[in-house]
C-alpha cells in the first residue's frame, strides 16, 4: 500500500473515532459532569502520549510550551460548548452542527483577512442556515439551547483548526498535540474544582466512555491526524472529516434507536453538502480545459498586437 492510500485511510479512521465520540460523551455524562469529564478525558490521553512518546520530551522549547498553553484553552473552550450541547440534544443533531466548523474555517479566515468571502463559500453558508434551521427550528420557530452551544463549538473549534494550522508549522507536532492536550486537561481540572464536584467514574459503562473519549477519540485519533496530515493536502482532509457526522448518526441509530425526522433529515443532507462544497473545487473537463487556455491566448496575443500598434 503506497504512502497516500495509507494516509487516506489513517484519516478516515480517524473519522470514524471522533464519529463515534458523541456516543462516548453521551454515555459519560450520564454519571459525570461536564467539565470533568472533559478533565479526564485530556488529562488521561496526556499521560498516555506523554508515556507513549517519552523520548520526545528532549524537544520541548518554551516556543513549545507556550503554544501548546493557547492550542488547549482554545481546545478546552470549543470542548466545554461540544460537551455541554451533546448533553441536550441529540448524538446524530451534535454530530451535524459540530461538523459546521468546516464551514466556519474558510468564512474566519476571509473575514480575518478583510475580503468578502467567494460566491461559493457564500452558497456553502446559505446551504448550511438552511439546513441549520431545518434540523434545529421547532414548531415555535426556536432553536434548543443544545443545538446553540453545538453551532458555538464548531466556532471555536473552527478557531482551533486556525490557530493550530499556524503553530504546527514549526516544532515538533507529536510534542504540540501532547502539550495541548496536557494543557487542555489541566484548565479543565482547575474549573472543574471550581465549579463541580471533580470524581473518577463510579460504573463500568462510566469508565468505558471515559476509556473511549481518551483512547480512542483522544490520544489515538490526534495521533493519527498529524501522521497523516504529513501526506495529504488539508482539503483532501478536510473531505475526508466531512464524513464524521454520517459516523456519528450511524453510530446513534445503533446503539440509541435515533432517527431523524424527514425535516432533520433534509437539514442534514444540506449541512453536509455546504461542509462536502467548501472542500470540492470542480474541475472542467481536458478539452474545455484545452479550449480556455487556447482562449487565453488568444486574448493574450490581441493584447500584446494591441499595444505595440
Amino acid at each position: 500500500m503506497d504512502t497516500k492510500k495509507q494516509a487516506d485511510l489513517q484519516m478516515l479512521l480517524v473519522t470514524l473515532l471522533w464519529g463515534s465520540s458523541y456516543l462516548f460523551m453521551k454515555e459519560g455524562l450520564g454519571s459525570i459532569q461536564e467539565i470533568n469529564l472533559i478533565a479526564l478525558r485530556f488529562g488521561f490521553a496526556f499521560l498516555l502520549l506523554g508515556l507513549l512518546f517519552y523520548k520526545k520530551w528532549s524537544y520541548v522549547t518554551v516556543r513549545l510550551v507556550g503554544q501548546g498553553f493557547i492550542l488547549g484553552a482554545v481546545l478546552f473552550m470549543a470542548f466545554v460548548f461540544i460537551t455541554y450541547g451533546v448533553k441536550r440534544t441529540s448524538t446524530s443533531q451534535a454530530g451535524f452542527l459540530i461538523s459546521l466548523s468546516v464551514v466556519f474555517v474558510p468564512l474566519f479566515t476571509s473575514l480575518w483577512g478583510r475580503k468578502l468571502p467567494s460566491r461559493k463559500m457564500t452558497g456553502c453558508i446559505m446551504l448550511a442556515v438552511i439546513g441549520i434551521s431545518l434540523l434545529t427550528l421547532d414548531q415555535r420557530l426556536s432553536i434548543g439551547s443544545g443545538d446553540l452551544l453545538c453551532i458555538l463549538g464548531a466556532m471555536m473549534y473552527a478557531v482551533y483548526i486556525i490557530v493550530s494550522g499556524v503553530m504546527v508549522r514549526k516544532g515538533d507536532a507529536i510534542v504540540l498535540s501532547i502539550l495541548q492536550l496536557g494543557f487542555a486537561g489541566g484548565i479543565a481540572f482547575i474549573f472543574s474544582f471550581l465549579f463541580e464536584q471533580p470524581k473518577l467514574p463510579n460504573s463500568s459503562g462510566a469508565w468505558i466512555a471515559v476509556m473511549g473519549l481518551t483512547i480512542l477519540c483522544s490520544a489515538a485519533a490526534y495521533t493519527l491526524q498529524i501522521l497523516a496530515q504529513r501526506h495529504m493536502t488539508s482539503t483532501r482532509a478536510g473531505l475526508i472529516f466531512s464524513l464524521e457526522p454520517v459516523f456519528a448518526a450511524g453510530f446513534a441509530f445503533v446503539f440509541y434507536g435515533e432517527r431523524l425526522p424527514w425535516n432533520g433529515f433534509v437539514g442534514a443532507c444540506l449541512i453536509l453538502s455546504g461542509v462536502l462544497l467548501t472542500e470540492i473545487t470542480p474541475r472542467l473537463p481536458q478539452r474545455f480545459r484545452k479550449q480556455k487556455h487556447t482562449e487565453q491566448i488568444g486574448v493574450e496575443i490581441n493584447l500584446s498586437e494591441g499595444s505595440s500598434t
